[in-house]
This record gives C-alpha cells, sequence and structure tokens, in this order.
C-alpha cells in the first residue's frame, strides 16, 4: 500500500504541481483572499496539477516504457495503468468540487484549466498547436485566482498575457530533455518543429515579455517591479544560452519556474491592480 502511494504520488509530476500550486496561492494572497477561500484555492489546484500530472503518466505509459522511463513509476511497473488512471479522474474531480465553493465562474475557468491541460496530454502535444494548452491553462491562472474573490473580478488583460506568455516558455522547456524519446514515440510538438536554437530564443522571448507586460501593465511601477524585471531578463538570458549552447536539461525547467515566482511576486504586489 505505502509503495503505491508512493509511487502514485510521484506520478502527479510533484515539482511542477506544487510550483503552479504555489503560484495560485500567492496571487490569491495578494488580492486579498479570506485564509478559508485561499486554502480551498489552494488544495483545488493541487489536486488540479495532481490530476494533470496522473493522466501524463496514463495516457503515456506504452511510449515511457518503450524508451525506458525509469523515472515514471508506471513505466517502471512500480504502480498499475489502471490506478493511476482511476487516480487521475478521481484528483480532477476532486479539483472541481473544491472549487465550487468559490463560485460558479471560478468552477467554470477551472474547468476549462483541466480540460486544457488534459487535451494536451490526450494528443495534441503530438501537433503543431502543442503550445494551445499551455497558453490557455496558464493565461487562464490569473482569471481563476480573481474569481475566487467574494466578489468575482476579471483578471486584468496584462497579468493574463504574462500567465499565457510564461506557459509558452514553461511548455517548451519542459519539452526540450525529451526530444529524442519523443521522437522515438512519434511525439511531433510545436518544438520539436522548431527545434532546439529557435526553441531556446522563444523562451527567452517569451520570458522577456512576461515581465515587461507586467511592468508596463502596472503602470506606476516602483523599484520593486524593475528589480523583479531584471531578474527575470537575466533569467530569461541563462535559458537561452543554456540552450544555445546544447545544455538542454531540467536546469531549463526550473529556471522557467524561478522565473514565474519572480512574476508572481510582482503580480502578487500589484494588490487590486491584478483586477479588471
Amino acid at each position: 500500500m505505502l509503495r503505491t502511494a508512493t509511487a502514485l504520488a510521484l506520478s502527479t509530476h510533484p515539482g511542477p504541481a506544487v510550483a503552479v500550486t504555489a503560484i495560485a496561492v500567492i496571487l490569491g494572497a495578494g488580492i486579498g483572499l479570506d485564509p478559508g477561500r485561499l486554502i480551498l484555492l489552494g488544495v483545488a489546484f493541487l489536486a488540479n496539477q495532481a490530476s494533470v500530472g496522473l493522466s501524463n503518466d496514463w495516457i503515456d505509459a506504452d511510449r515511457d516504457r518503450a524508451v525506458g522511463r525509469t523515472d515514471k513509476p508506471v513505466a517502471a511497473g512500480r504502480v498499475g495503468v489502471g490506478t493511476v488512471r482511476t487516480a487521475a479522474f478521481v484528483t480532477a474531480v476532486a479539483a472541481l468540487l473544491l472549487t465550487i465553493p468559490l463560485g460558479w465562474p471560478a468552477t467554470a475557468a477551472h474547468a476549462v484549466f483541466i480540460g486544457s491541460a488534459w487535451a494536451y496530454n490526450a494528443g495534441l502535444k503530438s501537433t503543431v498547436l502543442s503550445v494551445l494548452p499551455y497558453i490557455v491553462s496558464f493565461g487562464l491562472l490569473p482569471v481563476v485566482v480573481t474569481l475566487s474573490r467574494e466578489a468575482p473580478a476579471g483578471a486584468s488583460p496584462w497579468a493574463i498575457v504574462a500567465g499565457a506568455l510564461l506557459g509558452v516558455a514553461a511548455h517548451i522547456a519542459n519539452v526540450l530533455p525529451d526530444l529524442d524519446d519523443d521522437r522515438a514515440t512519434g511525439v511531433r510538438g510545436l518544438p520539436h518543429r522548431l527545434g532546439v536554437r529557435a526553441s531556446g530564443v522563444v523562451i527567452a522571448v517569451a520570458l522577456a515579455g512576461a515581465s515587461l507586460s507586467i511592468v508596463l501593465g502596472l503602470g506606476g511601477a516602483g523599484p520593486l517591479h524593475y528589480l523583479g524585471l531584471a531578474a527575470s531578463l537575466l533569467l530569461a538570458a541563462a535559458c537561452a544560452v543554456l540552450v544555445l549552447r546544447g545544455t538542454v536539461t531540467r536546469a531549463v525547467f526550473r529556471i522557467i519556474i524561478a522565473a514565474a515566482l519572480v512574476d508572481v511576486v510582482l503580480l502578487a504586489s500589484s494588490g487590486v491592480r491584478l483586477l479588471v
């Protein structure tokens, strides 16, 4: 039982799951969600991200076995495909049920977020539109948060643009280390078509664009915002250098997460200016 639970936990892709959940919670705190709503939002997003990771490992089980992905519990035989599939559906439903107390607008936006992420796992990852689910889901992240207020509100367009651009960077950085394995199993998304060097440029531009969108959108930006912009630009440059040198590892994805957290701090510091 303990081995199965551990394997399931690893199949949720805990690193990205916790990072995305932290982003949602930080944004929620920034716009002043009360503690009860903030906790609900955090647990709902954690379930959301768990379902996305689990569905990925369930759907890709045969591909992962074919390329010897021993880091994937399903492919390594440490947990059954059926168990992971069931857990994926249970956590997706739990994520939506947990969002209902936050209001139907937030629940609807969250449903689209989850549906978009599942669509990527279900097949869009193998097409030229592979980046689209990331644009949709990351762009909707601030919207789900702002709609979770007791008096629901939309998110400012510049916040949505920033989220979507971070999604572009996250998608490409997440795919690059697996390009060879993906090609071997017939996966050919946008990063595969762009190639490593062009993908590195897109990552850098997307990261820089996300930060610029926030700072310009805020209008009256202060020293903290410009400091954050400088940090994001440095991280964007680091990603570009690593990819262009051919150093395509999970370190690139971690840099993306760091850049995202910098932008989230900038967004959270904007307070009610995040709202439409």
